[in-house]
């Protein structure tokens, strides 16, 4: 499987809960909608919080948050091996093209990252 994660920010006219609850209600529905013609077999959500105890661990190990902006959330897609080897349909072109809008209007993309990674479970 390939994995491809996104290390997302929002666009700096939303709250982080407003880029929250528009990136789970309303752009998760059009990614389930694409799955399929994109060749998603897996979608996670992880929505960042603040939680003291986590802060806290990050400041003992002198993790800095740079600008004060942390990532308000990580999207993580998996995809076959094969992913990308052949031509787009004309569908998949099409949810792409949905998808990418819908994000341009909550992700900052510029603050954004994304990268395509395998996974070392070390605990299930």
């Amino acid at each position: 499987m390939i994995k491809l994660t996104f290390c997302l920010r929002r666009l700096p006219s939303l709250s982080r809960e407003e880029f929250q609850r528009t990136w789970r209600d309303d752009h998760a529905p059009l990614v389930k909608a694409a799955a399929e013609h994109l060749g998603i077999k897996r979608y996670v959500q992880c929505h960042t919080d603040d939680h003291a105890v986590i802060m806290a661990g990050a400041a003992a190990r002198g993790i800095d948050h740079g600008d004060g902006e942390d990532f308000d959330g990580v999207a993580e897609l998996w995809f076959d091996d094969d992913f990308g080897s052949g031509e787009p349909t004309e569908e998949a072109r099409k949810h792409a093209a949905i998808l990418l809008e819908d994000e341009a209007r909550f992700i900052d993309f510029a603050r954004s990252r994304m990268f395509a990674n395998s996974e070392n479970v070390v605990i299930r």
